[in-house]
């Protein structure tokens, strides 16, 4: 079953939209004058990869964490696809946002569109995140739930199995999850179903 899921005949690296065409909409949506914002979830908050002129705690409504979107280049193979995570509608997520410097915003922003969006699998959008400073609107990458990189909730089974086995030119599916846990947990942020997986990998000896 987990093998069918992991292996699901619409390769999601290659039927994507096309990502030039969403940061020009985006672009579009997204007025030079206003101030970049990113809302990071996972990688974002220990991986940034630029300097930010302010950084702030922040809280989304209407999208959750979850680790469902299927990784067969970063943390897996095509062979052995692993997990990265990904914002999924409903609930709410506590992350970190990162207001860009003003005079490299642009050459910013095409940087980490390169990253998160080289196949333009994400759903960018433009979302109202809380801060304890006041809201701003951030650049949160999203995930539908009928992508074809969209994974249902595996079982705690099918996750040990990608947990064990998963790995690809960034590292490993444990690796990546042991990183946000930490990151997170450094933040101050309790993330209750991060918690238990890490849980469940210390009590099967992979953490």
């Amino acid at each position: 079953m987990l093998e069918a899921m992991l292996h699901e005949a619409i390769d999601p690296d290659l039927v994507v939209r096309d990502p030039h065409e969403a940061l020009h909409r985006l672009r579009q949506a997204w007025p030079a004058t206003a101030e970049r914002w990113v809302f990071g979830y996972a990688s974002l908050i220990w991986r940034p990869e630029f300097d930010a002129a302010e950084r702030r705690p922040a809280l989304l409504h209407g999208w959750h964490r979850a680790l469902r979107m299927r990784s067969r280049v970063n943390r897996g193979t095509p062979d052995r696809p692993g997990l990265v995570f990904a914002l999924l509608r409903g609930g709410a997520c506590r992350g970190v946002v990162y207001r860009m410097r003003p005079e490299r915003a642009e050459a910013e922003l095409e940087a980490l569109w390169a990253r998160e969006q080289p196949t333009g699998v994400y759903d960018a959008r433009v979302l109202a995140c809380r801060t304890p400073a006041g809201p701003v609107a951030a650049l949160a990458f999203t995930l539908a739930r009928d992508s074809p990189a969209c994974l249902p909730a595996l079982t705690d089974g099918q996750m040990l199995d990608v947990l064990h086995h998963a790995s690809g030119r960034f590292g490993t599916t444990l690796q990546y999850l042991a990183q946000t846990a930490s990151a997170l947990h450094a933040e101050g942020i309790r993330d209750r179903e991060i918690e238990r997986l890490m849980d469940l990998a210390r009590r099967h000896g992979l953490a």
